[in-house]
């Protein structure tokens, strides 16, 4: 199983990204889908997360400016975020709960980052 994210780049304070993240490989089920992030010097930190059944989760620091969906006909996860911050740079990571033939129990899988930058 792999992730594959895409959709990071340079934007200015205000302006609006996109990021797009597609599983691909051997999977039974998929349960949860998010979005992680890690600034220069920090830890990596929750920033959505979506349950299949549209139950979704924000960090309090992204409310009513990131809105997190997924396709589950495609095993994708998006985040669309507005109004950005200088403090939203970071390196974006997808997340999914997989549950894969090949693997006993559900595991976390990762896609390789997309950098965020922020200027303004």
């Amino acid at each position: 199983v792999q992730l594959q994210a895409s959709g990071g780049g340079l934007v200015q304070a205000g302006g609006s990204l996109r990021l797009s993240c597609t599983a691909s490989g051997s999977m039974i089920s998929i349960n949860t889908m998010g979005w992680y992030r890690q600034a220069p010097g920090q830890g990596r930190e929750m920033v959505a997360m979506t349950r299949s059944g549209a139950a979704t989760n924000y960090a309090t620091s992204v409310k009513g400016r990131f809105t997190i969906s997924r396709d589950d006909a495609k095993n994708s996860v998006f985040l669309e975020m507005n109004n950005l911050k200088p403090e939203d740079t970071a390196v974006y990571y997808c997340n999914a709960n997989i549950k894969s033939p090949s693997l006993e129990y559900w595991t976390n899988f990762w896609g390789q980052g997309t950098l965020v930058t922020v200027s303004s």
